[in-house]
């Protein structure tokens, strides 16, 4: 039997089938007339056409059946794992409110190019408490999400712009969830907040992108598990920790049989598995994350001390943390009814391949004595304030790029979260915000709390509410920004335009034009630092933004550019922000960019077209350096 499909902009199945052929269609068995009407072929629109022919079809296409159940499940695969297997649900009703989420979803995704453009990317910038909006909509939080993940995951090279603001949406969103995770952790007595479980939850919060969850972390350290009982059953096949089931909380209480844990541990993730401490890297923030150090074996002392200290347990080895200065360590007491006399540990150096170590031979460890509660075990939310404290230092560390501002902004959260009463940090935390211009309200919001806890620091945080008032006042008058015709007599030399692919003659790096000025306009102080000077046109010419293939913003020479013989896509993140869509050939600017700079893309389109098919040589070789400047916040370039 053979039907024709309705399709929106076609004839409905109302008008194509036949009433003969609607009598023979009802005549046929309901699971037979279901299994026909879950062709892949059809779509919802078939499904409410055909449901509309009689009261029949109607009744099997109802709601709750199989015919409804088969068109959710088709269009959105990822939000099956949220029903239960067979589950009787109201198809039709999620289906329409599923399809109704995408619409607003969409909607609101789109308007925040228009809203949020800025041509000079704000280092560190998030959208602040526009994010709310998404929440307030009251949407079914899954159903977003899935929405925002239909959004990145569609053509790779299109709707550019779309996607940018749709991974910082769903970024936002998995945070939220996520320190909401955290606090609900927090308030467990501490007998259960497991440092595993705390680990994850920096992890993820760090990487809200990223697959990280506590049951795939799990099975791979179940895995790891067996592998150390494999090992025991060869050295003793009696020992009890063989028979310690997951999730069981047997203790083994002779030191012999625990010796012989901790010796087959070391013996499979230090030499088996080569698990080793980051040296080389030391303060790369890829060492703190669980997730990373199962997948690269390698971390510092408190990840891998952690990673140690949960295998151990699950063979009935209890170890406790110690927050001992500059090496996070484990020890392992040595009496049978427990002590809090230092020398009756041992210390294990889970970064230094599991070493054991007297409380002596910890000093020497970091060079200097320490006093004995240094020695002491902490809890759970200590060990994860030391964690987070690492990668807040290693965010102040850093280069002043997107990354170390996005690692320094997670930490403090995290930390605030944990601890939020702590004056220094909140206080940074108000100064990071003011610089970055973002949050100007919720930065009051944290200056009033640091004055109620504080009321010494009335200097800074009267400083900050001032400038902070200000800068919202600003907010309320937006300065209309320029617009760059190339027909302009002061535009003529500009050779180059938004969107094309160029090279540097020297440094050799890839980059996207996403804006231009007739002249240098840095400040004095960066022309003579980056020796503009010495370039055969000086700062009398043409400078290009242009974001770079290292993930950097750079402001090159006109004559240190040309465009690349064989254009590229450039895996910046900023990108969206600025273009639409990649062409192949270059990159096209989304609308906001196009209103600034009008004529550049049917000038991009007309380069592209000449120069690849017939390269000119370009002019001038003086090569530049990155560096810092106070008005752009990114790393520059002549």
């Amino acid at each position: 039997m053979a039907t024709s499909v309705a399709r929106e902009g076609q004839p409905s199945l109302n008008g194509i089938i036949s009433d003969s052929q609607t009598k023979r269609l009802t005549d046929l068995p309901t699971e037979l007339l279901e299994h026909i009407l879950c062709f892949p072929v059809l779509k919802h629109v078939d499904i409410c056409n055909v449901s509309c022919c009689c009261k029949r079809l109607h009744d099997v296409c109802h709601g709750r059946g199989k015919v409804w159940g088969h068109q959710y499940k088709l269009r959105w695969p990822r939000l099956q794992r949220f029903y239960r297997q067979n589950e009787c649900c109201d198809w039709l009703r999620e289906y329409k409110t599923r399809h109704r989420v995408g619409i607003q979803i969409r909607r609101t995704v789109e308007s925040f190019s228009k809203r949020f453009f800025t041509e000079v990317p704000c280092v560190g910038q998030v959208l602040g408490d526009s994010f709310a909006e998404i929440e307030s909509l009251g949407m079914p939080e899954h159903f977003c999400e899935d929405e925002l993940l239909f959004i990145l995951n569609s053509d790779k090279r299109k709707s550019l712009t779309l996607k940018y603001y749709a991974k910082k949406i769903l970024y936002f969103l998995r945070q939220q969830n996520i320190l909401r995770s955290l606090k609900t952790f927090l308030e467990r007595p501490a007998e259960q907040q497991s440092a595993l479980e705390g680990a994850v939850l920096v992890d993820q919060y760090c990487n809200p992108l990223a697959d990280v969850t506590l049951e795939n972390i799990s099975v791979q350290l179940d895995e790891i598990t067996e592998k150390v009982k494999k090992m025991l059953r060869i050295k003793n096949p009696s020992h009890p920790s063989l028979w310690i089931a997951q999730g069981d909380c047997l203790v083994v209480e002779d030191f012999e049989l625990q010796r012989q844990v901790v010796c087959a541990l070391n013996s499979v993730l230090y030499e088996q598995l080569q698990y080793k401490g980051n040296e080389c890297d030391y303060y790369n923030p890829l060492n703190s994350y669980i997730h990373q150090v199962l997948q690269r074996h390698t971390g510092i002392p408190i990840s891998l001390s952690v990673l140690y200290m949960t295998l151990a347990r699950k063979l009935g080895v209890r170890l406790e943390p110690v927050n001992f200065p500059n090496h996070f360590l484990l020890r392992w007491c040595q009496k049978p009814k427990g002590s809090e006399d230092i020398y009756d540990f041992v210390y294990i150096d889970a970064f230094g391949k599991g070493k054991q170590l007297t409380a002596k031979e910890c000093e020497y460890l970091i060079g200097h004595q320490v006093t004995a509660d240094y020695y002491s075990a902490i809890s759970t939310t200590e060990v994860l304030l030391r964690m987070v404290g690492n990668l807040l230092n290693i965010g102040k560390r850093g280069e002043g790029n997107e990354k170390s501002y996005q690692l320094l902004r997670d930490s403090l959260d995290l930390y605030l979260t944990i601890n939020p009463d702590n004056v220094q940090y909140l206080l940074l935390q108000a100064r990071l915000y003011f610089h970055l211009g973002i949050w100007p309200e919720k930065v009051l919001d944290i200056l009033q709390h640091i004055q109620a806890l504080d009321p010494s620091q009335h200097g800074a945080v009267g400083y900050l509410v001032q400038h902070t008032l200000e800068h919202i006042q600003h907010k309320k008058h937006p300065v209309t920004p320029e617009v760059k015709k190339r027909c302009a007599p002061e535009h003529l030399e500009v050779q180059y335009s938004v969107g094309l692919i160029m090279k540097h003659k020297r440094s050799g790096y890839n980059c996207v034009i996403y804006g231009w000025d007739p002249k240098c306009t840095m400040s004095q102080e960066w022309i003579t630092t980056m020796r503009v000077h010495q370039l055969s046109n000086g700062a009398n010419q043409p400078f290009y933004n242009v974001l770079v293939q290292d993930g950097t913003c750079r402001y090159a020479a006109q004559e240190n550019l040309e465009p690349h013989s064989a254009p590229l896509e450039i895996g910046h993140p900023e990108v969206g922000r600025y273009f639409s869509e990649f062409a192949d050939t270059h990159y096209v600017a989304n609308e906001e960019l196009q209103t600034r700079y009008p004529e550049d893309m049917g000038e991009t389109s007309g380069t592209v077209q000449e120069l690849y098919h017939r390269l000119t040589p370009g002019s001038g070789n003086q090569e530049e350096a990155p560096a810092s400047d106070q008005n752009s916040q990114h790393a520059m370039s002549m």
